[in-house]
C-alpha cells in the first residue's frame, strides 16, 4: 500500500520504520531516571509469598453413645485391655507399638492369618490413610484413633444408629465390613475370620453405656421393719403380708 504525504511516495513500510525510529527517539530523551528497569518492574509485581494453613482436622464429638461403641469395638477387637490406654498401641498379633507417632504399616503373621492392622480399632494402613487425610488427623494417639474410627463409622452409614444408643443386628451388620469381628445378620464374619457373637457385644455395650452415662443398678427400697415388733399392730400387719 502506497501513502503520499508532503508530495512524496512512501511506501507503508518505510512509513512504518520512521514511526519506530520516532518511537525509539522519543525514548532516548526521557530521563534515566524515569525509566523502570524490567527487573525492578518484575519485582514491583504483587506475588503471594505465604503459605495458607493446612485446614483445621475435622472433630466429632464424643458422647457417651459413640464411647460405648468405640469400647465394644475394642473389645471385639481384642484391644480392650480393661479399657486401659495400652490398647491403642496393640498391634495384629498382641505385640505393641513402641511409639504412636505413625500407623506402623507392618505385616504381622501369626496363627495362619496375616495383617499389618493397628491400634485400638485395629486399622489397616490403607484405612488410616483415608481417616488421617480426609480429617487432617497428625500422628497416632488415642484421640486421633478415636476419631478416625468415628469416621469410618459414618462412612459406612452407622452412625445415625449409633446415636440411637441401642446396638441392633443391623448397627452390627453395618461395621462387619470394617471390623471383621463384627457378625453378620447371618452370624458370621464378613471375611471368615473369627468373629464375636452378637449377644456377647451387645451385652458388653449395654453395661458399658450404663456406666458412662452414670446409671448404676439401684437397690429395692426395703420398707422400714414395724416397731415394737410385739405391739397389736405390728402383729395385724405381719399377718396381712402372710401369701
Amino acid at each position: 500500500m502506497l501513502f503520499v504525504l508532503s508530495g512524496l511516495l512512501l511506501s507503508r513500510a518505510s512509513l512504518i520504520g520512521s514511526q519506530a525510529m520516532a518511537a525509539a527517539l522519543a525514548i532516548s530523551l526521557v530521563p534515566g531516571s524515569l525509566l523502570i528497569p524490567q527487573a525492578k518492574a518484575d519485582e514491583a509485581e504483587p506475588k503471594l509469598l505465604f503459605q495458607l494453613p493446612p485446614p483445621a482436622p475435622r472433630l466429632f464429638a464424643i458422647t457417651p453413645e459413640r464411647r460405648a461403641l468405640l469400647n465394644t469395638i475394642r473389645f471385639a477387637e481384642g484391644t480392650w485391655a480393661g479399657g486401659d490406654a495400652i490398647g491403642y498401641r496393640i498391634m495384629f498379633g498382641g505385640g505393641l507399638m513402641p511409639t504412636l507417632e505413625r500407623h506402623p504399616d507392618r505385616v504381622i503373621r501369626k496363627s495362619g492369618y496375616a495383617s499389618a492392622a493397628a491400634g485400638a480399632y485395629q486399622f489397616m494402613p490403607f484405612t488410616w490413610l483415608l481417616a488421617s487425610r480426609t480429617l487432617g488427623l497428625q500422628q497416632f494417639g488415642p484421640d486421633v484413633q478415636d476419631q478416625a474410627a468415628i469416621f469410618l463409622i459414618q462412612r459406612r452409614g452407622a452412625l445415625a444408629l449409633v446415636d440411637q444408643g441401642l446396638f441392633t443386628p443391623g448397627l452390627a451388620a453395618k461395621l462387619a465390613p470394617e471390623w471383621a469381628s463384627f457378625p453378620t445378620l447371618a452370624g458370621r464374619s464378613f471375611y471368615g475370620q473369627p468373629v464375636r457373637r452378637f449377644e456377647s457385644l451387645k451385652r458388653f455395650y449395654e453395661d458399658n453405656l450404663a456406666k458412662l452415662r452414670g446409671l448404676q443398678p439401684v437397690a429395692k427400697a426395703e420398707e422400714p421393719s414395724c416397731e415394737p415388733a410385739d405391739s397389736l399392730r405390728c402383729r395385724v400387719e405381719a399377718l396381712q403380708k402372710l401369701p
